[in-house]
């Protein structure tokens, strides 16, 4: 699979968060302080997540996108918007709760704003990577239930490992 990217554009407050190849854990932290941003700026009205040219995506990354949404609920009152093309996406996504969450789209070229790559963050420290994943993998279950079964061993495990190293 062709290595992932993430490409970011606003416009007046209206932000775009497309997703490009294989997206896996190792963008998430990059991700995660954009969607920080994002969430604090004042002028933010909405944002709409580009899948169109997805081919993968890890839990980590779909954590990172289940925190987007919780988050544009709780502080913005509103439901994310998922552009789409690939069917099987959208039935994973859906499957996992993203279909409470956000309004998908299915689109053919969805980019209307112009977009830039998010820059990769090198040399990550293990404990705040531990830390990303396991936000990212507790936003997933809170999403519901069968999130929850599929993840719990995971995040305890993680959770473990970072209670023996210090963390």
């Amino acid at each position: 699979m062709a290595e992932g990217r993430i490409l970011v554009g606003e416009c007046d407050g209206v932000y775009l968060l497309k997703l490009v190849g294989d997206v896996r854990v190792t963008l998430c932290v990059s991700a995660e302080g954009f969607i920080r941003r994002l969430l604090a700026d004042p002028g933010f009205k909405t944002v709409s997540v580009d899948l169109s040219e997805t081919r993968g995506m890890d839990s980590t990354s779909l954590g990172i996108l289940a925190r987007l949404a919780i988050e544009s609920r709780k502080q913005h009152d509103f439901r994310p918007t998922v552009l789409i093309t690939n069917p099987d996406l959208e039935k994973l996504l859906k499957v996992s709760g993203f279909g409470e969450e956000f309004t998908f789209v299915r689109v053919a070229s969805p980019q209307t704003i112009p977009v830039t790559e998010i820059p990769k963050r090198h040399g990550m420290d293990e404990a705040e990577l531990r830390r990303q994943v396991i936000d990212a993998h507790r936003a997933l279950m809170a999403m519901n239930a069968a999130n929850t079964e599929t993840f719990r061993d995971l995040v305890a495990a993680l959770e473990a490992e970072e209670a023996a190293n210090g963390g």
